[in-house]
């Protein structure tokens, strides 16, 4: 995610660090597809506006136990590589042994993130310090304009600081554990759950919470904090980001009242604390989960103006999962897709209010459970959905046409009857042909001529000598 700060950004982001969960074995039931931001040229040439700053890692620690995480990074990656190294060490190491209820495991979850927060935030105290040294070296009540002017390198000194204070991470987690799923977020990473009912009907649950000046819940937060909530959900910035809650950014953290919108808050009202759904019985009815930094989501919202953006992020996995041969290929699939409407729709809109010029950094994690791929080596095998959002209460059928339903006017377009080596003996309709379990099926070819003149030669001794160790049957 890329924020607005208010200081220039003078830093240059790090060179990708490796990290003790590459190391970890990876889970073979789910895949990761990307794509850096983009500043759009006339001149059609791709431009980055600043490095990739989102990570991501999905390993399987053991038998019961896997981890996904994404990592949205904003000015700079410093946060994002922090967390997901530490994250996963908060978690993996030995936490949830012997653990047993929901509400036990989900405190796991809670105090991982709380942990990462305490320990990066310990890592810039020199930082810090730096900073209170360089501003007693400004005279007190000093405007900045005369500052820069008496004190330029002092001045620039502190803006990289500044930016590098600023530095932070939304941040996204999900755990399986013992055949339960559980997830835990802070900023707008989202993820997507999608089960089938019992009429095969595919339901989308957002198991995340959007961390954002929209979200009443974190607003009615802020002002028992004291804060004015009516002039901050007005505008677009709370100190300088846009999400309530995240990893990392001291500056509207330990330096939150220099922020005038913020100064009046009793607490600290930027906060690390996830919020954690959990846990959910991964059974039959679970098809698959998708994780996503905000560039996904916000990628398709600006390009198409959906206020159904769940819905359609799901029929383009369904779509895909039908087509590719692997998760890591449904996962860039759908962000190629996305990345090509976003292009193609700021391209087209000229002057108007869309062509911002630019899209962010993208990742999106897909991990199965048993959904339908019919062109992978081995595959859970089903029938087709339909879709159901819980939100908007719209059903999405699967058909094998792209008319719409009389029912319902928001059909999806058709993706077909599904076809395996599981289900290869099955009807046009669907339906398998009945058989007894002991009735022989008549030979294609008629052999008879061939053993009869097998015979003769044995009896007249004319067939040929085969390789050692071998005979005629």
């Amino acid at each position: 995610m890329q924020s607005e700060a208010q200081h220039p950004a003078l830093t240059l982001c790090p060179a990708p660090q490796t990290s003790w969960t590459d190391d970890l074995p990876v889970c073979k039931q789910s895949g990761v597809g990307f794509s850096t931001n983009q500043i759009y040229r006339e001149d059609g040439h791709r431009q980055e506006e600043h490095s990739f700053e989102d990570r991501s890692f999905h390993c399987q620690f053991d038998a019961s136990t896997s981890l996904y995480a994404i990592f949205d990074g904003y000015e700079g990656i410093k946060v994002a590589d922090f967390a997901m190294q530490r994250l996963a060490a908060e978690i993996l190491l030995g936490q949830l042994n012997g653990l047993t209820t929901d509400e036990e495991i989900k405190e796991v979850l809670r105090q991982a993130f709380i942990a990462v927060e305490r320990s990066y935030m310990d890592t810039i105290e020199e930082l810090i310090a730096e900073k209170t040294s360089l501003q007693c070296d400004i005279p007190t009540g000093m405007n900045s304009y005369k500052a820069f002017k008496s004190f330029p390198e002092i001045v620039n000194k502190l803006n990289r600081i500044n930016c590098e204070l600023s530095s932070g991470a939304s941040a996204i987690v999900a755990l399986v554990f013992n055949g339960k799923l559980y997830v835990a977020n802070v900023g707008d990473c989202r993820a997507l759950l999608c089960k089938a009912d019992e009429n095969q009907s595919l339901r989308i649950a957002q198991l995340s919470i959007d961390h954002t000046l929209k979200n009443e819940d974190e607003l009615l937060r802020l002002s028992q904090l004291g804060l004015d909530v009516k002039s901050i959900s007005q505008g677009s910035h709370l100190g300088n980001q846009k999400i309530t809650r995240c990893l990392g950014n001291y500056l509207v953290k330990g330096e939150y009242k220099e922020f005038e919108e913020l100064a009046p808050a009793a607490l600290e009202p930027i906060i690390a604390e996830p919020e954690v759904h959990g846990g959910i019985e991964i059974d039959e009815s679970c098809e698959f989960l998708l994780l996503m930094s905000r560039g996904l989501y916000k990628s398709l919202e600006e390009a198409t103006g959906t206020d159904q953006v769940n819905k359609e992020l799901t029929l383009m996995a369904v779509e895909q999962f039908e087509i590719q041969s692997t998760l890591t290929g449904v996962a860039q699939a759908v962000v190629d897709k996305i990345v090509r409407i976003h292009h193609d729709a700021n391209l087209n809109a000229g002057a108007s209010a869309f062509a911002k010029g630019k899209r962010d950094d993208i990742t999106l994690l897909v991990r199965n459970f048993n959904f339908t791929m019919p062109n992978a080596i081995k595959s859970p095998t089903g029938p087709p959905r339909e879709i159901y959002d819980p939100y908007k209460h719209t059903v999405i059928h699967m058909s094998d046409d792209d008319e719409e339903s009389e029912e319902d006017n928001n059909y999806a377009s058709a993706w077909g009857q599904s076809t395996s080596s599981d289900n290869a003996t099955m009807t046009a309709s669907g339906e398998t042909p009945e058989t007894e379990s002991d009735e022989r099926i008549d030979a294609y070819v008629d052999f008879s001529e061939f053993y009869e003149n097998l015979e003769k030669r044995k009896k007249a001794g004319t067939l040929p000598d085969l390789p050692l160790g071998m005979t005629w049957f």
